[in-house]
């Protein structure tokens, strides 16, 4: 749990950071909801962390107070028996008793056994003793412990109230961003509006160029096969002196077919380090953060929806530097009309970089994992710059966040 904790901390630590780039703009911004958003959940895992906490410090006191009743009772039990040892020598005491009771044995072995006697007696009382000591030793430590436990809830219940305090001041701020976003509900719209105008733009051209390397990769397959086929059959004309067609081979069906964009080994062997990288690739930018990720999103306190196919990243400024996350080629550069977009092949991943200002990088280039692209146009709201990055497995939209790097 403490690991867990201190996991949590640096994450919040992190995205109070991040926050604090974006919490002295101008205007309330979807970023700024969507850090808090995060905040707020980070919170709620915090103080659970602690609830549980709490719930095996209490456990653990619970089961010392039984344990140290016990041993209390066994201590109890133990002077009891002492008491009698005491009470009983108290009232045989005298030397002529002990040595009435030796000289009364009916023989020598008899008079032996009741010398073994009398030292294991004394032994007995020696040991009482001892455990008497040992039990007391034992009750004193575990009053330590259980003072130590005691000590560890209190100070774990300060902590809860201060976290249960930071989270209702996180929940007022959320409240103020929402307030204020509502404010500029009709500017969103507007922002929102451009951004599904620019996504619908941005999925047609991405699917005629996957439809386009797929063709290319089905034609230079076909072209493989063909030559191929021409070599076999110089073979058999070699072997044979005649012109005698190649009986087709028997080919086994496959059980799954293979996509045409890993047929070349080359790419296979490109998409499979792309794979091996997933939750460590770089994020496209050195600073930014994540104003709407993947998905079905919704504005708190408006009507506005979307569904954004990729993640969308505010930096400080436009013209800030957008870098390859990996190893690939580029597939396409195209100008969406308010923004330039990207498009770099991965085997059969894809990665675009869309509201680029300027590309710095053609078709056909190959490029390495950090290098710089292009550059971020202005953000939606005209605060900052912008880019919306997407990750493809061929025409499929994936979520990219759980193959980036933690920062």
């Amino acid at each position: 749990m403490e690991r867990e904790r201190q996991a949590i901390q640096q994450e919040i630590k992190r995205l109070q950071a991040d926050y604090g780039k974006v919490k002295g703009q101008k205007k309330q911004t979807l970023a700024q909801l969507t850090l808090l958003q995060k905040k707020l959940a980070l919170q709620n895992q915090y103080i659970g962390n602690i609830n549980k906490e709490i719930k095996i410090i209490s456990n653990d006191i619970y089961l010392s107070t039984l344990e140290l009743n016990r041993l209390q009772r066994q201590l109890d039990t133990l002077k009891a028996q002492y008491a009698k040892s005491v009470v009983y020598a108290y009232k045989n005491r005298s030397n002529y008793d002990f040595l009435n009771f030796l000289f009364s044995a009916n023989s020598f072995n008899d008079a032996m056994k009741r010398v073994t006697y009398l030292k294991s007696y004394r032994s007995y009382r020696e040991a009482q003793v001892n455990n008497i000591v040992e039990t007391q030793t034992i009750i004193a430590d575990r009053k330590n412990q259980l003072q130590g436990k005691r000590t560890q809830k209190s100070s774990a219940l300060q902590n809860q109230q201060a976290q249960y305090k930071e989270l209702d001041n996180q929940k007022k701020e959320k409240d103020q961003v929402v307030a204020k976003l509502q404010s500029q509900e009709k500017e969103l719209n507007q922002q929102l509006a451009q951004k599904k105008k620019r996504d619908a733009a941005l999925k047609n051209q991405i699917a005629a160029i996957v439809r386009r390397e797929i063709e290319a990769a089905k034609k230079a397959e076909r072209e493989r096969l063909a030559e191929l086929k021409k070599r076999e059959e110089a073979e058999n004309r070699n072997n044979t002196g005649t012109a005698t067609p190649s009986a087709p081979k028997k080919t086994t069906a496959k059980k799954k077919e293979e996509s045409f964009l890993t047929l070349n080994e080359g790419e296979r062997a490109l998409a499979g380090k792309f794979e091996a990288n997933k939750a460590r690739l770089p994020w496209p930018v050195d600073q930014g953060v994540v104003s709407i990720h993947y998905g079905a999103y919704s504005i708190p306190g408006t009507k506005l929806m979307g569904d954004n196919p990729g993640i969308t990243i505010l930096t400080p400024s436009a013209g800030a530097s957008v870098k390859a996350v990996f190893d690939g080629e580029v597939s396409a550069v195209s100008n969406l009309g308010d923004g330039m977009m990207i498009v770099v092949r991965h085997g059969k991943y894809f990665t675009v970089y869309s509201n680029l200002s300027s590309a710095s990088v053609s078709k056909g280039a190959t490029v390495r994992t950090g290098q710089v692209i292009g550059r971020t146009a202005q953000a939606d709201d005209g605060d900052g710059g912008q880019l919306d990055f997407l990750l493809m497995i061929e025409s499929k939209n994936v979520n990219p966040e759980p193959w980036l790097s933690r920062r």
